[in-house]
């Protein structure tokens, strides 16, 4: 799998897939779980018996960052597939990490630790970080490295020891006598390899070669399925691809942020979305307006055109109507005006605001503009 981590290219590759049955979990109470004086431990089967798939990879991840970056690739691409929800609260993804540490220029691998039962990555990529500064430490103290297991404690930050670990053969691995070996024939291969959906990387790359969207585009769109699906089905209705990308990534995403919600519960319909961007490239209302107008959509689940009728939100283009706002603007700014004609063209920008101030953002910014270095001009 290849990944792009702050500039750099890297591959993590897969050392096996296979499938295993979920165990039951052990709960052990600290201080706070006495009962009668006593500490006591619980066995959670909820799980217990559910079939799980673990994917092993190779030693090839050298940062928390990698790390990080990996696991959100793998997230991604199961629920492109829609093997799994993903959910790592309720257990459906978990991660384990094995970390050791090497003198830089050697090839064997350190002794290793292993963080088990981790269910966010941002916390496996504080708890490697930790782990991997606690190993050095050690070393450079002229301490060993134990294999054990060990724990992140997410409140304070502390690695702390929970059991010694086995090496592989002390698990007494043996093959399953009731399953005969499954051989995957070329052609099942290719019948699988047919049906698969198109996965984030490969819409990445369309996205890029075939609607011309840069790169930090391409990956935001693509990061969710959903989200994706949203973009193009808007695009169906509305064929500017950067400018939906736009929406999507700034207006849209920004809401569902602020909101504390998922597309899934998003009110406006791409269909909506690309009637809002038709609008606004129609001049029938300008970009700060549309904005408006979206905030609402968002809010209320209307159609824009509703919104600005309702409103009066229509953009104001007639000279007739936009000549004495501007004339007003002029004769009230004459300090302006004489920065103006001296060469500070940017004061255009004053003027256009008043006008916009006076119509509430109603005025088509594009025949302001033209219309007042007209009339500063003389």
């Amino acid at each position: 799998m290849n990944l792009g981590v702050e500039g750099e290219t890297f591959r993590v590759g897969i050392e096996r897939v296979h499938q295993e049955e979920d165990t039951a979990k052990n709960i052990h109470a600290g201080e706070s779980g006495r009962i009668a004086g006593s500490l006591y431990s619980l066995i959670d089967f909820n799980r217990s018996g559910t079939p799980l798939v673990e994917i092993v990879t190779k030693p090839e991840i050298d940062s928390p960052q990698v790390a990080r970056a990996f696991l959100n690739k793998l997230k991604n691409t199961l629920l492109y597939l829609d093997v799994s929800d993903c959910n790592m609260e309720e257990g459906s993804l978990r991660c384990d990490a094995n970390v050791s540490v090497r003198p830089e220029g050697t090839l064997e691998l350190g002794v290793k630790t292993e963080l088990k039962n981790m269910n966010s990555f941002r916390y496996i990529e504080r708890a490697l970080t930790q782990e991997i500064a606690r190993q050095i430490d050690l070393l450079q103290n002229g301490e060993r490295v134990v294999q054990q297991t060990v724990h992140f404690d997410v409140a304070s930050g502390e690695i702390s020891a929970l059991r010694s670990q086995e090496f592989a053969h002390d698990y007494r691995y043996f093959p399953e006598p009731d399953l005969v070996p499954l051989i995957a024939t070329a052609d099942f291969v290719d019948e699988v390899r047919v049906e698969l959906p198109e996965l984030p990387e490969a819409r990445d790359g369309r996205y890029m070669e075939t609607l011309g969207l840069p790169e930090y585009d391409a990956e935001v769109l693509t990061s969710s399925r959903e989200l994706a699906n949203y973009y193009e089905r808007c695009l169906e209705h509305f064929g500017d691809a950067k400018m939906v990308s736009n929406w999507v990534m700034g207006e849209l995403l920004g809401y569902l942020n602020s909101a504390g919600q998922e597309l899934a519960d998003f009110r406006v319909e791409p269909e909506q979305l690309a009637e809002l961007l038709k609008l606004i490239t129609g001049g029938s209302i300008n970009t700060g307006v549309g904005k408006e107008v979206f905030a609402e959509m968002c809010a209320t689940g209307k159609p824009a055109s509703g919104i600005i009728e309702t409103r009066g939100l229509t953009q104001i283009s007639d000279e007739s109507e936009l000549d004495a706002l501007i004339d007003k603007a002029i004769v009230g700014n004459p300090v302006q005006v004489e920065q103006y004609r001296s060469g500070k063209e940017q004061v255009i920008g004053f003027f256009v605001g008043q006008v916009m101030k006076a119509t509430q953002g109603r005025a088509n910014p594009k025949v302001v503009n033209e219309l007042l270095k007209k009339k500063l001009a003389g």
